[in-house]
């Protein structure tokens, strides 16, 4: 037997706040949904084209808010764009991407539409740390470019990226940026100390990056590293400079995370700055 919802408030034609006996405060998106509806209203379930079920009450709220501010449109496509990152995913996305992605996206395009330009100093890092979410972020990207007509620049593919890995991890996208900068900065020191430009496409910056990566997630966690005997003394008198400098990327990621690091994360830095290191010497020999 199907279940109706009933109206809680119209937030315009095609859009509506409603209760259901199972779901309870639900986001209705369907075509004349809410044209002439009042508070009690009954909606059969099969008048409704999209329904979002938010749990968290917070979450609820910011929704409501955000939803009057935009077009009904957009809504939509917001809708189809957080159903294709949960079937990209294959995983539960925490429910704040429905309003800090719809919220960003909203905000870019007002921005575009003023003639302002997206700057994102921290997309190589970005598209490097988080491979699949900015695959699926350019596919947002694309999505909304077919839809609304409006080409995103690649700085804002980056930005979404954040939000969906945001949604995936559980944590913030200031903290997902936050490491996306601390580890710009870990490799401004590297160019300088070593006096290469690197490649930000090339492999070995890749496997550097997401080496940094893990190393921060590690910490994060509080995990040691298997060192193999003796490799610490043999790289230290093998490779000084680069043994130094992986030292010196160590204190700075501790002293940003405010986290300690074991000893062999040292270790196996050395070994990726030294091929870094030998890149510069073959290109320069």
């Amino acid at each position: 037997m199907e279940q109706s919802f009933r109206v809680e408030k119209a937030l315009n034609n095609n859009v509506l706040i409603a209760f259901h006996s199972q779901y309870g405060e639900v986001v209705l998106l369907g075509k004349g949904i809410g044209f002439g509806k009042k508070k009690g209203d009954e909606i059969a379930e099969s008048a409704v084209e999209k329904c979002f079920v938010l749990k968290n009450e917070r979450e609820q709220e910011q929704y409501k808010k955000l939803l009057p501010e935009l077009s009904e449109e957009f809504i939509a496509l917001m809708s189809e764009v957080v159903q294709h990152i949960q079937q990209r995913v294959g995983a539960p996305l925490d429910e704040h991407i429905h309003v800090a992605l719809t919220d960003h996206i909203a905000f870019t395009l007002k921005r575009l539409e003023q003639g302002l330009d997206v700057k994102n100093p921290f997309l190589a890092e970005t598209k490097s740390l988080y491979p699949l979410e900015y695959e699926i972020a350019h596919e947002v990207a694309r999505t909304i470019e077919q839809k609304l007509g409006v080409s995103l620049p690649e700085g804002e593919t980056g930005f979404i990226a954040l939000h969906i890995h945001s949604a995936i991890s559980k944590q913030s996208v200031s903290e997902a940026n936050r490491y996306s900068q601390l580890i710009a900065d870990l490799v401004k020191i590297v160019e300088q100390q070593l006096g290469v430009d690197i490649d930000r496409e090339s492999v070995h910056y890749l496997r550097f990056v997401r080496h940094l990566r893990y190393a921060i997630e590690r910490m994060k966690k509080g995990e040691k590293v298997e060192e193999p005997k003796n490799l610490s003394k043999i790289l230290k008198e093998a490779y000084p400079l680069c043994y130094n400098l992986a030292w010196k990327l160590v204190k700075v990621m501790q002293q940003t995370l405010h986290l300690p690091a074991d000893d062999a994360e040292a270790v196996y830095l050395t070994l990726h700055l030294q091929r870094l290191a030998e890149k510069k010497n073959n290109t320069t020999a």
